[in-house]
């Protein structure tokens, strides 16, 4: 498989939701985990473990306790014709198994961007399944073969308990909803939409309400986290500036469809005051997340590659000190801290098997 062949099917299979996608553990799993799974150079790991074998598995974040894992999973095995949300358990003896974790999702539609709620019995996540019972189409590249990223307009925002029971709808606009993180002080969400005519970002309460419009740029605005002190926000975002890159920009937005290719991180107020640029390395930056200090942030970044693979990066949040994390050949992305900061949790493709499957990893973090 050739470089841009093998990039686009990791975009494919991480960035089509939260920016882009649960567990995904099948019968195929090896009775062992492979050695070698800490990489040259990946000093900030320890004691890494692989949670799930085979299928698409991405986008797994942390409860406010610290035991269990939300994330999105694409797994035929399981009945998933589409990215589906899935809970896992991560008890102290937690050995991954053939059977499924719950599923919370209701099977129907594409979901995506699941997150815990404070109390750890709810979660929030995206899905389209009002708008169509059915997956979605991923649409073909552009007529120059480029890689686009859908931005479905049957996305809304729901809330779920973790047996699968409907807690609530929190939009119902037209457009896209999406996107949805919470605050670590439990009080506040940000989210991504398309209400405003741009992929723009915005916050409101845990029930919806007090919506607040907190980026007004034109470009994609999205997987947006806040600071463990939920003062400040961390974003990707595309900035076209040319004329060209106007025209283009927001003739594929008017079809539903962005191109990802280059994005680089933004921080903010939590109330989108103080707006900066925090990278400016080129290639697609996304996928950020604070480190627990509040004064560095995680993310994956081809910069180094201009395609592929992608690896984590650290960078202060005054856009020095920039440091390599990971070292993989393939792809990895989504790093999220626990809320105790101890632990690491981010997707790969690493020990697949030379397969297709992106999963998830947990390591135990060394400053």
């Amino acid at each position: 498989m050739n470089k841009e062949a093998r990039w686009s099917l990791i975009l494919v299979v991480a960035l089509i939701s939260c920016g882009e996608q649960g567990v995904s553990v099948n019968s195929s799993q090896p009775e062992e985990v492979e050695p070698g799974l800490r990489l040259e150079g990946e000093d900030h790991f320890a004691a890494l473990r692989q949670l799930t074998f085979g299928g698409d598995n991405a986008e797994a974040y942390w409860s406010f306790a610290n035991d269990q894992l939300v994330f999105q999973a694409n797994n035929p095995s399981w009945g998933t014709g589409c990215d589906q949300i899935f809970v896992l358990q991560l008890d102290d003896d937690f050995t991954p198994s053939s059977t499924p974790p719950s599923q919370i999702s209701n099977g129907l539609g594409r979901t995506t961007c699941a997150y815990f709620m404070p109390g750890d019995t709810t979660v929030v996540f995206a899905s389209t399944h009002l708008a169509d019972t059915l997956c979605p189409a991923v649409p073909p590249r552009g007529p120059k073969g480029e890689y686009v990223w859908p931005i479905y307009e049957g996305y809304d925002i729901f809330t779920y308990d973790l047996h699968g029971a409907l807690i609530s709808q929190l939009t119902d606009l037209p457009g896209y909803d999406a996107e949805a993180t919470i605050s670590p002080t439990g009080d506040r969400m940000v989210f991504t939409s398309t209400r405003s005519g741009d992929l723009e970002l915005f916050t409101c309460k845990l029930d919806g309400s007090d919506v607040v419009q907190v980026t007004d740029e034109l470009g994609y605005d999205g997987g947006a986290f806040f600071s463990p002190d939920g003062s400040q926000l961390i974003w990707r975002a595309s900035r076209p500036q040319t004329s060209e890159e106007v025209e283009h920009y927001t003739d594929l937005l008017s079809k539903g469809l962005v191109e990802p290719t280059a994005m680089e991180l933004f921080i903010a107020n939590a109330d989108g005051s103080n707006a900066r640029q925090l990278t400016d390395l080129g290639g697609a930056n996304w996928a950020p997340f604070f480190h627990p200090s509040g004064e560095k942030v995680l993310f994956s970044s081809n910069h180094h590659t201009g395609g592929f693979p992608f690896n984590i990066f650290m960078i202060n949040a005054d856009g020095t000190g920039l440091e390599q994390i990971s070292f993989d050949s393939a792809f990895d992305s989504f790093p999220m801290f626990s809320p105790d900061g101890k632990r690491l949790a981010f997707s790969s493709n690493r020990n697949n098997g030379r397969t297709r499957n992106t999963n998830v990893f947990v390591t135990d973090w060394v400053e």
